[in-house]
């Protein structure tokens, strides 16, 4: 699975931004979509991901009533809807797939075994 990430920037502390990651796959509604963050000398942590299966979730804390997760099926692409953004949510955001035929959302890295590039988010405060 190839993954493509667009629309990183430099934004203000209270904007939004949407992430969009597009996958060269066949099947796309078969695999597990994520996103992870990065920043410098820490951990690659998960953000958020989404099944088919009912358009099922899973988001990390720090992501909560925040950030919205979606699928295109028709696009073969995912989206993060990332709201009220603080400075804290600057990190170099990656797109992921697992799968194929997961039943349940997955987010753990391990879990995920196609990654992209990553795009820059910067907030400033």
């Amino acid at each position: 699975v190839q993954l493509v990430e667009s629309g990183g920037g430099f934004v203000q502390a209270g904007d939004s931004l949407q992430l969009s990651c597009s996958a060269s796959v066949l099947s796309f509604d078969l695999y597990a979509m994520g996103w992870f963050r990065q920043t410098l000398g820490k951990e690659r942590e998960f953000v958020m991901a989404i099944i088919s299966t009912a358009g099922r979730t899973a988001h990390a804390e720090s992501a909560k009533g925040r950030f919205t997760i979606s699928r295109d099926p028709a696009k073969n692409t995912v989206h993060l809807q990332m709201n009220s953004l603080k400075p804290e949510d600057s990190a170099i955001y990656y797109c992921a797939a697992a799968g194929p035929y997961y039943t349940y959302v997955p987010s753990s890295e391990h879990e995920f075994d196609s990654w992209g590039q990553g795009t820059q988010v910067t907030v400033s405060s």
